[in-house]
């Protein structure tokens, strides 16, 4: 074991690993510096340039990419009051107002000095987890690991989302997800819808920006948040180091919950933050400063969220069961690049287990030293209104997903599921079990069979496995019991509200038909082709039965009818239809003129008209964002899109418009 984590740490410190560690760190200060976007959609963005790169770079780009990302993302919460990630809103408490106070810096440098305490230390408990967990992942058949990938699919549903039943359907929805394209053990082509693009599965970096990056980026363009205007930083980088130093057992305290949090399938950074900031108020006195500016309140959540990550590496690289919509996407990248987690991993492996906790501690130094250095010019970054910044994120992400297999129909796709992404996360619907779920499908698909054909009906009379499924069916019991009532998450007015149940039926009944539909396509094939569907398409119905039952009760009516348009302050000026409308006419302008020339137009056009910029800025931002395009063309050998007027016209566009 010794040996390995040598053998790791000479590997990390070869040139093209640290030029890979310092890309991915570059790139997730990026992605938390900008609002909407978030370490699970830039990690879907790094997906297609680890194809064919060596897997100790790919691995060290990627952790570094992850490690960095809840450090940045403090820049837009404490002097924007919008949260980078989710992972910070509760930075956003104490951060905003210390900034507002003129005690940005005094808020950015405590910050700092919690992320990169938790992120070494999430880095030291994986290490140790390692060790403590061979041996017991070692005597685990393949009946064991299906009812544990049974029971973290379970609880990732029952612990999202507003709902056990939402929850648990969006869990089986990324399943059925899962089974579109051909089989994984017949080759039958299964629920294509009839096109040529869906022979082949979805690729992940689409459903991945799709739930997490256009989703976000729509709700911050509706929700029109106010921009800081804070100027300057003022002073204070020193005040804020010891201000850590006089909270550091409570640092400690959060970081520990941080890990364990991150460990658990289903919570993850969407509430490991909330968790910690609630925990620092419950045990800490002068409690009355808490959301006016108290440094406390930032320090609990930034120790949480960085020591996170050690955490939810722990399920996804031992077991191969990925705890966050983050670590689904990680898991994706690794079998990407040739390397299966779990079993195989610590036994012939380990040495790229020590790979990624060296990448982990070594990113979360670097990531901090970096805000450090660059927080007087990136806090001028983020002063710039969000409205500048959209197009040129749309963009990227289309970008991105043409990547996946070079199609059109990538962008037709990432346009659909960014559609039901969008209200899913309106309605309270769990974006990242859906993501695990479709992450999982193959795994699931794949261990159903293994698991029927090693033990057959002597399959329930397992020792573990009895435990494991009372657990699963203990635990959604339990779930169903302590979720009847309306929750604080959602308030009791908006619990009780009865507004948006037509948009809400529509989407079940929408979410029922895909089920059936699924199901449908299989009926008359064999059993390799048609088990897997039809318990997917299955499970989804299942849910829908009592959540639509409680939907027309009125006791429950309220958390089962959510609308996150209730929790609004003002109404928004545009909708969230709004706003799909305008990126559908980006598709459509691409597809009339290509992607290169309709995207400059698209940038062109939104900056001027939404953005109010002078329409010189608009061109010179355009062509600038087509010269980034035109690089990675030359770069990456790949050209884009071609539109039906070129086409028809047959013209060859000069460089960089190809």
């Amino acid at each position: 074991m010794l040996d390995a984590a040598l053998s790791a740490f000479s590997q990390l410190f070869h040139v093209s690993a640290l030029i890979a560690l310092f890309s991915g760190v570059l790139v997730g200060l990026v992605v938390g510096i900008l609002p909407g976007l978030g370490g699970t959609a830039g990690l879907a963005l790094l997906l297609p340039f680890v194809f064919g790169m060596d897997p100790g770079s790919a691995l060290a780009m990627m952790i570094g990419m992850a490690a960095v990302t809840t450090t940045s993302d403090t820049f837009p919460s404490v002097l924007m009051g919008i949260p980078g990630t989710s992972g910070s809103q509760a930075t956003v408490m104490d951060g905003f107002p210390m900034a507002k106070a003129g005690e940005g810096t005094r808020a950015l440098s405590a910050a700092f000095v919690s992320s990169l305490f938790g992120g070494l230390f999430g880095a030291l408990v994986l290490s140790f987890a390692v060790v403590a967990a061979r041996p017991i992942i070692l005597s685990i058949g393949f009946g064991e690991q299906f009812m544990l990938v049974v029971l973290a699919l379970s609880m990732v549903g029952i612990l999202t989302g507003l709902n056990v039943w939402k929850g648990l359907a969006s869990c089986a929805l990324g399943l059925a997800l899962g089974a579109l394209g051909a089989a994984p053990m017949s080759g039958v082509e299964r629920a294509s819808f009839g096109t040529e693009y869906l022979l082949d599965p979805l690729p992940l970096t689409i459903v991945g920006l799709a739930m997490f990056a256009t989703p976000e980026i729509v709700d911050l363009l509706r929700r029109g948040e106010r921009i800081s205007d804070t100027k300057t930083l003022g002073p204070g980088w020193l005040q804020g180091a010891r201000d850590w130093a006089a909270n550091w057992w409570l640092s400690l305290r959060c970081a520990v919950i941080g890990c364990l949090v991150g460990a658990l399938p289903g919570l993850g950074g969407s509430v490991v933050d909330w968790i910690a900031y609630g925990h620092a108020i419950q045990t800490t006195k002068n409690r009355e400063n808490y959301g006016k500016g108290d440094v406390r309140g930032v320090i609990a959540p930034e120790s949480a969220n960085n020591a996170k990550e050690g955490g939810a590496l722990i399920p996804t690289l031992l077991l191969g069961i990925p705890g966050s919509g983050t670590m689904a996407i990680l898991l994706g990248g690794l079998l990407i690049i040739g390397i299966q987690p779990g079993v195989t991993m610590v036994t012939r492996n380990l040495d790229q287990v020590y790979l990624i906790i060296w990448s982990l501690a070594l990113a979360n130094v670097v990531g901090a030293l970096i805000c450090f250095g660059l927080a007087p010019q990136i806090a001028r970054l983020t002063t710039v209104r969000y409205m500048l910044l959209a197009p040129f994120m749309l963009g990227i992400i289309s970008f991105a997903a043409f990547q996946a297999t070079r199609n059109w129909g990538d962008l037709l796709a990432l346009f659909i599921l960014s559609v039901l992404g969008v209200y899913m996360k309106r309605f309270g619907w769990s974006r990242p079990a859906l993501l695990i779920g479709f992450v999982l499908s193959v795994r699931v698909e794949s261990s159903v069979y293994q698991t029927v054909a090693l033990y057959g009906t002597s399959f329930l009379q397992r020792p573990i496995v009895l435990i494991l499924l009372v657990l699963t069916l203990a635990s959604i019991a339990a779930a169903v019991y302590l979720k009847a009532a309306p929750t604080q998450e959602i308030g009791e007015e908006t619990a009780y509200s009865s507004r948006g149940t037509l948009p809400q039926w529509a989407m079940m009944a929408s979410v029922a038909v895909f089920a059936v539909y699924v199901m449908w396509d299989v009926i008359g094939q064999n059993q390799l082709t048609a088990l897997y569907p039809i318990i997917a398409g299955g499970t989804i119905l299942l849910c829908l039965v009592p959540l639509a039952i409680a939907m027309v009760s009125s006791r429950q009516a309220g958390i089962m009818f959510y609308d996150e348009e209730s929790d609004l302050d003002a109404k928004p000026s545009r909708s969230a239809e709004f706003w799909m409308m305008v990126i559908l006419g980006h598709l459509a302008i691409c597809a009339l003129v290509g992607f290169v020339l309709g995207t400059a137009l698209f940038i062109t056009g939104f900056l001027v008209v939404f953005g109010r910029a002078k329409p010189w800025q608009a061109v010179a931002g355009a062509v600038g964002f087509v010269l980034v395009l035109g690089v990675l063309s030359h770069q990456l050998t790949l050209r884009y899109p071609e539109g039906l007027l070129q086409t028809w016209a047959d013209i060859s566009l000069p460089w960089p418009l190809q």
